[in-house]
């Protein structure tokens, strides 16, 4: 990862749930991770992960993910033992 993806994954893990987080960022950081990603019907992106699949839509118009999703991608990265180094 490098220190952008970094970055990206503190953000994804501060409390209170930041609604800042921009797709792009998001996909850069999963795909660094080993995530694969597949495009499905209409606005919807899964990235698989060792097995394990997160389902999320695309946002639109503006390039930011909903709080929601934030926390969905927190829980999934979580799971799989991924979260921030301590500084």
């Amino acid at each position: 990862m490098n220190k952008r993806q970094r970055r990206t994954l503190a953000r994804i893990f501060e409390r209170p749930t930041r609604s800042d987080v921009r797709w792009d960022e998001l996909a850069s950081l999963l795909r660094a991770l080993g995530a694969e990603e597949y495009e499905g019907a209409g606005s919807r992106v899964r990235f698989v992960l060792d097995g394990s699949i997160l389902s999320l839509h695309r946002p639109h118009p503006k390039p930011e993910l909903r709080r929601y999703a934030v926390e969905d991608v927190r829980d999934f990265l979580a799971a799989h033992g991924i979260e921030p180094e301590e500084n």
